[in-house]
């Protein structure tokens, strides 16, 4: 039964009778030109419990059991409906039982038996994900050093200010969720160790300057290495060396080493230039002189064996006619003697007369002249009775010269 029916006075549930209260308004009049009333909460109550059963006459029954089973219905289809889950392309779903791994699902439209039995995790593969060593970055890109993190001892014990990024993917889910607790800072420690023994292993010079992308391979190696010994479940994709450079503190003086460097490897490069243009010729110079030395080698050797087989055919025909042999060797010897030089001089047995033959005049005079008498060379001779008569010309004068000599000398 409904409290304030119409009708009926002295049904307030607050004890106020019909009074009217004083901040109460008085009731306007229905429009006599709407056709329907404002809803009634006690009829939507009302009509609530006549759908699961309720008795509108008597409120302190209940439900009934299709009340009851029909709220149960609904409880279990959104129940149902909880697990259904969406995986991208791009990700890879854990779903764990109780508490512990079932399965690893692909990407597509899901299921798994919602909570509490099972439970779900997505984790995204393909993102590329980075850790920053030695300092930090906001979302403006301004990064802030970390000396706990950047200021590393070399192996000559300086310290070196290295700053480092590292890119990194999930490689296996299963790992990167159950395997250690926190992999993305066990990936940053080891990184960290990784870059420290190593500059620990490297002298200053080398970390600064021709050794930063051995340094970075080395990094990468020793710390993919642990990552997997560990079970971490993560790739490294690329490690880079943002920054490389000695304390601020020392700035100074290190830049002035690096000039020096510089000026060093500028001389270096011009005396390797200069050495590449001189040793090229110095070695063509050997070359041809070692060619040189070998011809004249070989000419000597030719020579001196031409010589010898002449002499060993001379031999013979010495052993056959010596004298006339030994007459035709002198004469050879003498030609040779006389052919180099412009003046000759003949003694004479019988009187102390010196016969004086200028050849340098006579060779002189052979273009012009083309018969020469000979008593133009008689009074040069000063009239010795064993010389010719005449010289018929200047080509035959040389061949009577040694006729001349040889009567003399065999005489």
């Amino acid at each position: 039964m409904a409290w304030n029916e119409p009708g009926k006075p002295g049904q307030d549930p607050w004890g106020n009778g019909n009074k009217p209260s004083g901040n109460k308004k008085p009731d306007s009049p229905k429009n006599p030109n709407s056709s329907r009333s404002e809803p009634d909460l006690e009829e939507m109550i009302k009509k609530i419990q006549d759908f699961f059963g309720g008795n509108g006459n008597n409120s302190g029954n209940g439900f009934n059991k299709k009340g009851y089973f029909t709220i149960g219905l609904i409880v279990a289809v959104l129940w149902i409906a909880s697990g259904i889950y969406q995986v991208d392309q791009s990700e890879r779903a854990v779903v764990k039982r109780f508490g512990a791994f079932y399965e690893e699902t692909t990407a597509g439209l899901r299921w798994h038996i919602p909570w509490p039995i099972e439970s779900k995790t997505i984790v995204n593969v393909d993102r590329i994900r980075t850790a920053e060593i030695g300092y930090r970055s906001d979302l403006n890109n301004r990064s802030s050093s970390v000396p706990s993190e950047a200021l590393m001892l070399s192996k000559d014990e300086n310290i070196v200010d290295i700053k480092i990024a590292v890119q990194y993917q999930v490689s296996d889910v299963k790992k990167y969720l159950y395997t250690i607790s926190d992999p993305d800072i066990t990936l940053r420690s080891l990184t960290e160790a990784s870059l420290r023994e190593t500059v620990g292993k490297s002298t200053m010079d080398f970390v600064l300057t021709e050794g930063r992308d051995e340094v970075v391979t080395k990094v990468k190696s020793i710390t993919q290495v642990k990552l997997d010994a560990y079970s971490a479940g993560l790739i490294i994709t690329s490690l880079n060396l943002q920054d490389a450079q000695p304390p601020e503190e020392v700035q100074g003086a290190f830049a002035d080493v690096v000039k020096a460097r510089e000026d060093r490897e500028r001389l270096i490069n011009e005396a390797e230039a200069y050495a590449n243009d001189i040793l090229p010729k110095a070695r063509g110079q050997a070359a041809r002189q070692i060619e040189e030395s070998r011809a004249y080698y070989d000419s000597v050797i030719a020579r001196a064996t031409g010589q010898a087989s002449r002499f060993n055919s001379v031999l013979l025909e010495y052993k056959k006619a010596p004298k006339v042999t030994r007459e035709r060797l002198y004469l050879e010897a003498i030609t040779n003697v006389f052919g180099s030089t412009s003046k000759i001089f003949v003694g004479s047995e019988s009187g102390t007369n010196l016969l004086y033959l200028p050849l340098d005049k006579m060779i002189g005079q052979q273009t012009s002249q083309v018969n020469v008498p000979f008593s133009s060379a008689s009074s040069a001779l000063n009239t010795t009775s064993s010389a010719p008569n005449t010289l018929n010309n200047n080509t035959n004068r040389s061949s009577n010269i040694r006729d001349f000599l040889r009567k003399r000398e065999i005489r």
